[in-house]
């Protein structure tokens, strides 16, 4: 069957209508990635993770699904130990600050997670302790007798994160132990040329130590079938490409212990000192949070994990593939009750105004100071992140993006279609929705084509195309736009009355629609718009599939409010103040890391007693042809007036350093460079930011001539 529809330009074009799933299962459980609480969020989080998942989860429960959304801190590995031994205070002190941070900004930003937990909860400890006990008396790990790095003068083994060196594969030279950021190859500490100890400097040494290891290789033709048989064509090429690459290099068994004091201690025998390893627990804490949420719910947790009518999704970072695709789906298989992930609609990484995000380096847009910054605009930032969603390759979010996005399309096409539908209703009409008459052509076209929206944008949705289907649901608005552009009411309004009635009928429809179809990706303003138009003064408010099957989605007589922008125009000046935090950043960066060069050779007096250094001044200078940096100048030395070429073309004009004062080397060996003879040397020093600055003299009463001792 196929449907009339519009573009994005509104020209006309058929396209079938959206098939649901014919086996569709009966409840969803999804999972998003548990966030280090060592920090803030930021909005490569939000971007990678959250949105994404709370669209898909928001338009599931408009859908009438049975459906949870669960999150939760991470609160065990090194990250917190060190952010604990940077700011003097216990792992616990750190975790009990950020999780209640992370966790407010989540509900102020309306991700609407059905359970938030913390993997330092008792629930987790004892969910944690009982899977791995399971596995554990099932025989699924070999017990293992390894040398791990030891820092002697710290007297304990150095966990991956403990460890800084060289990566093996792409030569980082600030490669952690377990996994390099710069190229994102999982590897172990052991792997990393010239390891280091990030604890107190010292290249570490080997010692014997007992681990329990999980066995990947024993999981691998079941991956292999699973994945890169069973998943071809539904998962993410980015996804499917990192998980291939895995298995085709041969899976290896992982330790899933750790020798450290902070985590959920190893339930066995010989595991006093060490710890379940982070990645082993994290991803069991999504089954403690649905136990968690079970028990406060009075509901039976297991179907949740366990029925295969469940659809399992993982929402997560491109960092988390292989933990997500690979070591826990063979965790799950070897207890052997769980189901597996239908899919796991990983993201790629944004980057912030052209570089990588960094926590460490305050580059980052971090989610509680936006809030505090742009009260009530969660929905400018929600729908500036998905339009430019890292869906399947690395995007770049910038300040002037994001103002133009809510300039030019929420302003100037949603929120100016509601708001031309609102004013001429309350206008003409006293905010009482009218009775129309005859519908044209135009009029039944249109309707039908808003009905033909919420298969449109759930085919998307449904395929993990987020940016897509919000771009579905402003074509929505941008039709609005043209249907009411078109019918031009408040010229019609003078000449026929009764046909403005039945255009602003139809408007009011779509507005209806949006109100409803926004909901997933815009909530704040999905519930303002729904406020404007009292959807809860109607009989039934519309659900998602309503708007295709319900003859009227405002009925004749119903009376909405006065209109309220849904969104404002957001200034230059605004966008200004988030560059020059930004830039600040940078600059305390440049300073904190600026390199000292090391000390030169000795040399004696008499070595520095040959130098003759002078102080000049700069009396013209000019652009040397076809060269880049070079500048030739005329300086005089107070002994004679001389050509000396500089390369500081890339830092100066010619005209800004004439009259400069100047340190020169003036019995330097003439030298010639392109052709003109360079009789000396100007000293010149460089800024963090690689910027050249004059090594000169400022008191005035120094004239040109004198001699530098």
């Amino acid at each position: 069957m196929y449907i009339f529809f519009l573009n994005r330009s509104q020209n006309a074009y058929f396209c079938p209508l959206f098939k649901k799933e014919m086996n569709a299962p009966k409840r969803y459980t999804i999972t998003t990635a548990l966030p280090y609480t060592n920090g803030p969020i930021h909005i490569g989080h939000l971007a990678g993770v959250y949105v994404p998942a709370d669209i898909y989860a928001r338009y599931l429960r408009l859908t009438g699904n049975d459906v949870i959304l669960i999150g939760g801190s991470d609160e065990h590995g090194v990250p917190i130990t060190i952010k604990a031994k940077n700011e003097g205070v216990s792992p616990q002190d750190v975790v009990d600050k950020y999780h209640a941070i992370i966790k407010k900004s989540f509900e102020d930003f309306g991700i609407t997670f059905d359970n938030y937990s913390r993997t330092s909860a008792k629930v987790h400890h004892k969910t944690a302790s009982e899977f791995f006990t399971t596995l554990n008396d099932k025989g699924e790990f070999i017990e293992e007798v390894t040398e791990q790095l030891y820092d002697a003068e710290a007297n304990q083994f150095l966990a991956d994160r403990f460890v800084v060196g060289t990566c093996p594969k792409c030569g980082n030279e600030e490669s952690y132990g377990d996994q390099c950021e710069n190229c994102g190859t999982s590897h172990n500490a052991t792997d990393l040329i010239n390891p280091k100890s990030a604890l107190t400097g010292n290249t570490p040494t080997l010692k014997q130590t007992k681990h329990w290891f999980l066995p990947l290789d024993k999981h691998e033709a079941f991956l292999k079938e699973w994945i890169l048989e069973g998943h071809k064509k539904d998962w993410k090429s980015n996804v499917y490409g990192q998980c291939k690459s895995w298995i085709d290099d041969g899976l290896r068994p992982r330790a899933v212990t750790r020798d450290l004091d902070w985590g959920i201690p190893v339930p066995a025998e010989g595991g006093e000192g060490k710890v379940l390893y982070v990645w082993f627990d994290a991803p069991i804490g999504y089954i403690s949070s649905t136990i968690e949420w079970a028990e406060r719910e009075g509901k039976d947790w297991e179907p949740y994990w366990k029925d295969k009518e469940t659809k399992l999704v993982h929402f997560i970072g491109k960092d988390n593939i292989v933990f997500h695709c690979i070591i826990f789906p063979a965790m799950l298989k070897a207890e052997g009750s769980y189901i597996l992930p239908e899919n796991v609609p990983a993201n790629e990484f944004l980057n912030l105004e052209g570089n990588k995000l960094s926590t460490s380096k305050n580059w980052a847009v971090w989610l509680p100071e936006y809030l505090e910054e742009f009260p009530g605009q969660q929905d400018v930032l929600r729908y500036a992140l998905t339009s430019n969603a890292p869906e399947t390759k690395d995007n770049d979010f910038t300040w002037k993006d994001f103002q133009a996005r809510n300039n030019n399309e929420l302003v100037a096409i949603f929120g100016n279609f509601i708001n031309r539908v609102v004013v001429l209703t309350n206008k003409y009409y006293d905010g009482v929705t009218p009775t129309p008459n005859a519908l044209s052509q135009v009029d039944e076209e249109t309707l039908t084509t808003v009905k033909a929206y919420p298969d449109v944008i759930s085919s998307s949705i449904e395929r993990y195309r987020f940016r897509e289907a919000q771009q579905e649901l402003m074509n929505l608005a941008r039709l609005g736009n043209k249907y009411l552009a078109d019918a031009e009411p408040w010229k019609v309004i003078k000449v026929d009355a009764e046909r403005t009635k039945t255009i602003m009928y139809v408007a009011l429809q779509i507005a209806s629609a949006l109100a409803t179809l926004s909901e997933p990706f815009l909530p704040f303003t999905s519930k303002k718009l729904k406020d404007i138009l009292c959807h809860s003064a109607l009989d039934a408010e519309s659900t998602w599939n309503e708007v295709k099957t319900k003859e009227v989605l405002i009925p004749a007589g119903h009376k909405i409010r006065k209109a309220e922008l849904l969104f404002s125009k957001i200034e230059d000046t605004t966008i200004q103040a988030q560059l020059d935090k930004l830039e600040a950043s940078k600059k305390a960066n440049e300073l904190e890391n600026a390199v000292v060069e090391p000390q030169k050779d000795t040399i004696t007096f008499e070595d520095f007693t040959k130098l003759d250094m002078r102080v000049g001044t700069i009396l013209e200078a000019e652009k040397m042809p076809k060269a880049k940096k070079l500048l030739v100048l005329k300086v005089d030395t107070g002994i004679d007036v001389r050509t000396i070429v500089s390369g500081i073309a890339e830092s100066f004009t010619a005209e800004e350093v004439v009259g400069k004062r100047v340190t020169v080397l003036v019995n330097l060996a003439p030298r010639a460079l392109r052709g003109v003879e360079s009789e000396g040397m100007i000293l010149m020093t460089e800024t963090p930011d690689g910027k050249l600055v004059f090594v000169n003299p400022d008191d005035t009463a120094v004239t040109n001539g004198l001699q530098i001792s």
